[in-house]
């Protein structure tokens, strides 16, 4: 953060690979300090699992105050493997109607949409369509460890309102952040 005004005044500072980066970088369990901040990575761990519209993540993405980087990293799945989880999860589903049906008990709204789901994916798998594992990443960054505490809390809020459930991720904060905030095109 410190360096923004520098960057904005001279357009030459930062462009070559020996100043592009920072100085020192300090790896905690929970957070990442480079040279002026204190970054912290949150893994989108649950999306919505109900109908959402295309703006869902606005609470996340558009809260003011917060210095956030998002990244979306897409995964495609070989068909094969795919083909293979979408039996077991189906499998698994018929199964588990049959253990409810003979204990007595009726299907709910949610275990009919999970399996219309399946059939869906089926289908569109067997059409040519392929399957996709998305990875939500935030990047969290504050000048100081406590400004960067609050500016987690308040976009782990703001996942929920977005149907979003967040994770901290502990033990990797640096290979996230990586991932998370440098459009390097890496998987997780």
């Amino acid at each position: 953060p410190a360096a923004v005004a520098s960057l904005e005044r001279h357009g030459e500072i930062g462009r070559t690979l020996a100043t592009a980066g920072p100085v020192a970088v300090t790896e905690t369990w929970d957070r990442l300090r480079s040279d002026s901040a204190h970054h912290a990575v949150l893994w989108i761990s649950e999306w919505p699992r109900s109908q959402v519209y295309p703006g869902f993540l606005a609470p996340v993405l558009l809260s003011s105050g917060i210095q956030r980087a998002f990244s979306l990293v897409c995964t495609p799945i070989r068909s094969d493997q795919a083909a293979r989880d979408i039996r077991k999860k189906k499998t698994e589903l018929i199964s588990d109607a049959a253990q409810r049906s003979k204990m007595g008990q009726i299907e709910d709204a949610s275990q009919t949409a999970e399996y219309g789901d399946v059939l869906q994916q089926e289908a569109d798998l067997t059409a040519g369509h392929g399957v996709l594992r998305f990875t939500g990443l935030i990047s969290i960054s504050a000048p100081t460890s406590e400004e960067l505490d609050t500016a987690v809390a308040a976009i782990e809020q703001a996942a929920i309102q977005a149907s979003c459930e967040t994770r901290r991720l502990v033990g990797q904060q640096a290979q996230a952040f990586t991932v998370a905030a440098l459009p390097l095109c890496r998987t997780v």
